[in-house]
């Protein structure tokens, strides 16, 4: 994932959102002050960014995971039923 350039004054403004983001999404955050890089913000630690190694990450974590139908049928109804309640989040500012 490419930085996202922002201002200091922009990051300042929003630095718990900065940091959430690259703590759960991977984001990283290119700071710029007078037209100048100054800093950065960047994950603390690598997690996996693409969807391939996502799912070699979930494959190994499963291996020793045994779940009988209706137990995995629960789940995946539970799941559902949990998604659908969800709101969409607003964007109150952008980069």
């Amino acid at each position: 994932m490419d930085p996202v350039s922002i201002s200091v004054t922009e990051a300042s403004r929003n630095f718990a959102d900065c940091v959430n983001r690259a703590h759960y999404q991977g984001a990283s955050f290119l700071l710029h002050k007078s037209g100048a890089p100054v800093a950065r913000i960047v994950p603390a630690e690598s997690q996996p960014k693409k969807d391939r190694e996502l799912a070699v990450a979930l494959q190994k974590a499963l291996e020793d995971v045994h779940v009988s139908e209706e137990e995995a049928t629960s789940w995946l109804h539970n799941l559902e039923q949990t998604r659908g309640s969800l709101q969409p989040q607003g964007r109150p500012w952008r980069f």
